[in-house]
């Protein structure tokens, strides 16, 4: 059984369709990534996954739980990372890894040895008691995750997780995803415009342009697909998606996305 399953998904905005139809399935387990443009849907289907958005149409099962019929259950099986900042740097990380085990509803006898747990898995422990405001940007990120996982979730959603990280600092939150899929069998949906990462990190990817997953396979079989010799990931995003720069969202989303940049760095 397939720990995700969508059929016709989509989300409508007015006149604007952000999702139209996603059909796709993720195994358990297994890393599956959403590419695309800025404006594609990406963000949009993460956050119908997440219960965050009703969809206008079609459906989604989480585990075996959909997600309009069963929000509470979805949420106690998954995990969301998002891309803005949801640590709190006014906090220390053991406080803000206190305040999601609250939310999250852990027995009260259970939260200490599950922060320690989670913060000494994520390479923490000596930053337990520091303000967040002092962590570099793959600290941050780690946190983050750490949040996400309190409750051992069965899926865990990213969106970004790596913007605005330097090249080491994104090593080191690959290897940790990739951890958790082999420590936990936890399944990861991750969004990302860095096609290196998605070529390392995912068993299939999914590749979204105006609202559509217009090609899905292993990053080997869509490379393959393109019929030439050494074709990268990235040549495949711009055979796939018509080779245009797409920004996308404006005004809005580029100050968003450079805020949260200039945050974590």
């Amino acid at each position: 059984m397939d720990m995700l399953e969508t059929r016709d998904l989509t989300r409508r905005f007015g006149d604007l369709i952000a999702v139209d139809a996603l059909s796709i399935s993720v195994a358990r387990g297994e890393v599956f990534g959403l590419l695309g443009p800025n404006g594609a849907g990406k963000t949009t289907t993460i956050k119908m996954l997440t219960t965050l958005l009703p969809p206008t149409s079609g459906s989604a099962r989480i585990g075996g739980y959909d997600i309009v019929r069963d929000q509470g259950a979805v949420r106690r099986v998954i995990g969301y990372v998002p891309q803005v900042l949801s640590a709190d740097g006014t906090l220390t990380g053991y406080e803000n890894l206190l305040i999601f085990a609250k939310l999250y509803d852990l027995p009260r006898r259970e939260r200490e040895a599950r922060i320690r747990e989670s913060l000494e898995f994520m390479g923490l422990s000596d930053a337990a008691d520091k303000l967040v405001r002092l962590y570099s940007g793959g600290m941050i990120r780690r946190l983050e995750i750490a949040q996400s996982m309190l409750h051992r979730p069965q899926v865990l959603f990213l969106d970004e997780p790596t913007l605005g990280l330097d090249p080491l600092a994104r090593k080191a939150v690959w290897r940790l995803l990739n951890r958790l899929r082999t420590d936990f069998g936890t399944t990861i949906i991750v969004t990302t415009h860095f096609m290196e990462e998605a070529d390392r990190l995912c068993k299939r990817v999914a590749i979204m342009h105006h609202g559509k997953v217009v090609v899905a396979g292993s990053p080997a079989e869509l490379k393959e697909s393109l019929g030439r010799e050494n074709a990268t990931l990235d040549d495949v995003f711009i055979h796939y998606t018509g080779g245009k720069l797409e920004t996308g969202g404006g005004y809005r989303e580029a100050s968003r996305t450079r805020r949260t940049a200039r945050r974590l760095g």
